[in-house]
């Protein structure tokens, strides 16, 4: 029953993440609450289930004591976020109240319960009404009202009371009432246990949205960066450190920042977790009582702010549909017209208008690279540093501008940028202007040529209609799908088939299913389609 549960608690937070996220104000608002409550119990069923598939036998005294002590274990080992911490060591509790027991009623898990609210509590070095550990309290206090001893049915009215007190955190903790959201970490709580509810009964839990609606520009205002908010989230597994030492180590961290919590994973392995602006100072810290291990250092909200304003992205594009869908997404674009030549002034002028110490310039075509390289090496820039991503179709542009990423280094987004810009196919189909010669033989003009990485690949003389058209297109998507992927990008041309998104949208859904594809109106003049694989 704890494997189930361990692995019915995945399956809710995967589908709760996004709204777990969504409403993640306190105590930082990092949106990622969701995502670390699912990274953590994800390590807890890994155990599991990692055990269960090893070489070990069950014996008789493989209870639920002694799994749980596995999950629990293996969640602290994984624990993500200050809430991942919190959440790991509520279960660290619940597992040291099961230990040797092979089997847990009602009023044994109503005592572990408790255990799990005071583990939890004891982890923080500031516990704070409205969070997740006055949802874990309540869900105790919960389970001991019920008068039976079925778990079932105590565990549902642990639930039920978990539920009641995630509903009244914006009453206790003045972030949340602001935002009109409840707290994150309590909601990621009730999922735990309504999925532990699931487990006992076989009855899923549908609890609808906590958060009021219209409220994500409340929230939005919330998460701007605040002053005097740290610089980064450290955590770190520390190995050698003893129980009678962790007060002092969480004393100590206090005095760096904010949002300290260590947690236990039983077996002389800790997790330990601040936000702080000295991440060198929160490591020796650690030092001083034992071995860090598995370093793992994030940007908080300000400092990502300030990551993201010390850097540019210009993109270098041509047709006016490709522009706007860019500049939709916040970045300064050069809108170059027809088959004209960059201006490198103009470029010159949005490189130096985004003031900041670093610009990415992405070109779309080869053609337009030679501008930016030009623009990049002038010596008047001073110390701006420029470096430029050439793309060979707009689709790769595409592909790098999806994984840019302001709040990673500057040297790793570019990286990141060029890499993904490289491992993007690119297909297009033009339609020939003069007769030509290629290795499957001769083009004549007007005829429909498809190119995959630059070579032929095939041939449609004269096609007379938009089927004859969309055909050629699937023809060469096809191709290029041999060799795999997961995600296909089209950006028809000026000249393409007004119902070509449309042919191909159902021809995926049907043939690739697998496959995700999408169209986009690119406007390029001399191209009907052009088309990238991932």
């Amino acid at each position: 029953m704890v494997r189930d549960w361990a692995g019915e608690c995945v399956r809710s937070l995967y589908r709760l993440r996004g709204e777990i996220d969504d409403i993640n104000v306190y105590p930082v608002a990092d949106s990622d609450t969701g995502s670390n409550l699912l990274a953590t119990i994800d390590g807890g069923n890994h155990a599991l289930t990692t055990e269960s598939s090893g070489t070990q036998t069950r014996s008789s005294d493989d209870g639920a004591g002694r799994v749980l002590a596995v999950f629990a274990g293996g969640a602290v080992r994984a624990a993500r976020g200050n809430s991942g911490v919190i959440l790991a060591q509520a279960l660290r509790g619940l597992a040291d109240a099961a230990s040797g027991l092979p089997e847990l009623d009602g009023d044994t898990f109503a005592r572990a319960l408790d255990n799990a609210a005071s583990a939890a509590t004891a982890t923080v070095a500031n516990p704070v009404e409205g969070t997740m550990l006055s949802v874990l309290r309540a869900a105790a206090e919960g389970a001991h009202e019920v008068d039976s001893t079925r778990a079932s049915v105590v565990v549902t009215g642990a639930a039920a009371a978990a539920a009641r007190a995630v509903e009244a955190t914006p009453g206790q903790l003045r972030t949340l009432a602001e935002a009109g959201v409840v707290d994150a970490g309590g909601r990621g709580v009730v999922a735990v246990l309504d999925a532990l509810v699931t487990a006992l009964t076989g009855t899923a839990r549908d609890r609808p949205p906590e958060h009021a609606s219209g409220a994500s520009d409340v929230a939005e205002r919330v998460r701007q960066p605040r002053q005097g908010t740290p610089e980064w989230e450290v955590m770190y597994l520390l190995d050698g450190l003893t129980t009678a030492n962790v007060w002092q180590l969480r004393e100590r961290l206090t005095v760096l920042g904010d949002s300290v919590s260590i947690a236990d994973d039983g077996t002389g392995t800790h997790v330990v977790h601040v936000h702080c602006d000295d991440i060198g100072a929160a490591l020796e810290e650690g030092i001083a009582f034992g071995a860090p291990r598995r370093v793992s250092v994030e940007p908080l909200p300000a400092a990502a702010a300030v990551a993201q304003q010390s850097r540019g992205l210009v993109v270098v594009v041509r047709g006016d549909p490709l522009v706007d869908l860019v500049t939709a997404e916040g970045v300064s674009v050069l809108r170059v017209a027809g088959e004209a030549v960059p201006d490198a002034s103009e470029l010159l002028a949005l490189v130096t208008a985004a003031g900041t110490q670093h610009v990415t310039i992405l070109t779309g075509e080869p053609d337009l690279t030679a501008t930016a390289e030009e623009v990049a090496a002038r010596d008047d820039l001073g110390e701006l540093d420029t470096v430029v991503v050439p793309c060979r179709s707009p689709v790769q542009m595409l592909a790098a501008l999806a994984v840019h990423d302001p709040r990673r280094r500057t040297s790793d987004d570019v990286v990141g940028m060029a890499e993904a810009a490289a491992a993007t196919r690119r297909g297009e189909l033009r339609i020939a202007a003069e007769q030509s010669l290629s290795w499957l033989g001769t083009a004549e003009a007007g005829s429909l040529v498809g190119f995959v990485d630059g070579e032929v690949v095939s041939i449609e003389q004269q096609p007379d209609t938009s089927a004859d058209v969309t055909a050629a297109v699937v023809r060469v998507v096809q191709r290029m799908l041999v060799l795999g992927g997961e995600l296909v990008t089209v950006l028809t041309g000026e000249q393409a088939p007004d119902n070509l998104a449309a042919e191909l949208t159902g021809w995926a859904g049907s043939a690739h299913p697998e496959v995700e594809l999408v169209c986009y109106s690119g406007g390029q003049r001399a191209c009907v389609a052009l088309i990238g694989v991932e």
